[in-house]
């Protein structure tokens, strides 16, 4: 009689195969799905060389219009919270580069001196990037797509505008969740605040209504940002705030032809980068 075992005989070539085990298929199962369900709701980025990290949430898929023309959009991922100083100083300050070797050293066109202090002293660690033009912001968002080996970017109108209406929710924003969410003309103080001590929106975002209007990328090529700042009043901010920059926002840059890098007037102007899910 053949001796019973945790195998059976393959009938063709008369060889072992081992039984599965379904505790241990299960498990795999289990580890497999949880990891996509992790995938899918966003992931945590880190800069080589640095102990700064920061989080992307997805934005599913959708139909928006913009300037009366429907737009499809997503899906993408867009940062949990606006840019930060600790992630932009790595970039302006060379903090990236070696010991070794000077900052900018490495080819890569980095932010000049700017004009007084661009934080106007109101917070640095875990406050939003301020006073920035868009150009810079563009200029950040390529450096961190070399250093990260992921296309980051600025968003679209139309991808900013989608994110908001489900950040908003069905229900709109309402003045008690609006002041929950959102920095304001009457509750942030006249500056920026520290980013994520607001409550996150309908989308798990934080500040993408008030603290820094945040740059996007306009059908039509202008200047444009969006959302509203700790400036705007209460019923200013939200998906429905533009603003298109003028000269006031660079007034008293005393550099001709005007800093490429930094807005003189423009303490209230940041920036939230996406990714495209494709990657």
């Amino acid at each position: 009689m053949r001796h019973r075992s945790a195998q059976r005989q393959d009938a063709a070539h008369d060889r072992p195969v081992p039984v599965a085990h379904p505790p241990i298929i299960a498990l795999l199962v289990v580890l497999c799905a949880a990891t996509l369900i992790a995938q899918a709701a966003g992931y945590r980025e880190s800069i080589a060389g640095t102990t700064v990290q920061f989080d992307m949430v997805l934005v599913p898929r959708g139909v928006v219009t913009v300037s009366g023309a429907p737009a499809t959009v997503g899906p993408f991922f867009v940062g949990k919270t606006e840019v930060t100083w600790d992630m932009y100083d790595v970039f302006a300050l060379g903090l990236d580069a070696p010991a070794s070797r000077p900052a900018g050293s490495d080819g890569v066109a980095r932010p000049s001196n700017p004009y007084g202090a661009p934080d106007y002293g109101w917070g640095h660690a875990g406050f939003p990037v301020i006073s920035v033009t868009r150009q810079a912001a563009e200029a950040y968002a390529k450096w961190l797509s070399q250093k990260t080996g992921r296309v980051y970017r600025l968003p679209t109108e139309a991808e900013w505008l989608h994110m908001a209406t489900l950040a908003a929710g069905p229900e709109g924003l309402s003045p008690d969740r609006r002041d929950a969410i959102g920095w304001h003309r009457d509750n942030a103080s006249a500056h920026s605040h520290a980013v994520g001590t607001k409550s996150a929106d309908r989308l798990g975002l934080f500040d993408l209504f008030g603290n820094a209007a945040e740059w996007v990328l306009s059908r039509e090529g202008e200047l444009v940002t969006r959302g509203g700042s700790f400036r705007d009043g209460p019923d200013e901010i939200g998906p429905g705030r533009r603003a298109v920059q003028d000269e006031y926002w660079n007034e008293r840059d005393p550099q001709l032809p005007k800093s490429r890098w930094w807005l003189s007037d423009g303490p209230f102007v940041g920036f939230r980068l996406v990714s495209d899910v494709q990657q």
